[in-house]
């Protein structure tokens, strides 16, 4: 589903059971699918990856060939990006940052003005 306000390129793939709502800009050649939503005022470009049940809403950030899968979550002004992973039940919020070859993942929370460069799960 993808919602009229969504901003969505044609260059972006949009698995059949992915959500897509509110004004989200998806653009490069970004790959949304399985269960994933994406929300609010949330961004996902470059080559990113959004899948799972993973969710990326407020004004969060999804850039580069940065993924975000399993259950985890990205929201808030926070920035994924470049090769970074988050994921399973992982959260990154407020305005934090996941950069680099960063993981992030099992239970771990990056918020405030965190930020990861490295595998931190």
């Amino acid at each position: 589903m993808v919602a009229e306000t969504a901003q969505v390129a044609d260059t972006v793939y949009i698995g059949p059971f992915a959500k897509i709502c509110g004004h989200c800009k998806l653009s490069g050649e970004a790959f949304v699918f399985g269960n994933a939503w994406i929300f609010d005022r949330a961004e996902v470009s470059g080559r990113a990856e959004v899948f799972g049940n993973a969710r990326v809403f407020g004004s969060a950030q999804v850039q580069g060939d940065a993924k975000v899968y399993g259950f985890a979550n990205v929201y808030g002004d926070a920035v994924v990006s470049g090769f970074a992973e988050v994921f399973d039940r992982a959260e990154v919020g407020g305005h934090a940052h996941v950069l680099g070859n960063a993981h992030v993942g099992k239970d771990t929370k990056v918020t405030g003005d965190g930020s990861a460069t490295r595998k931190v799960a």
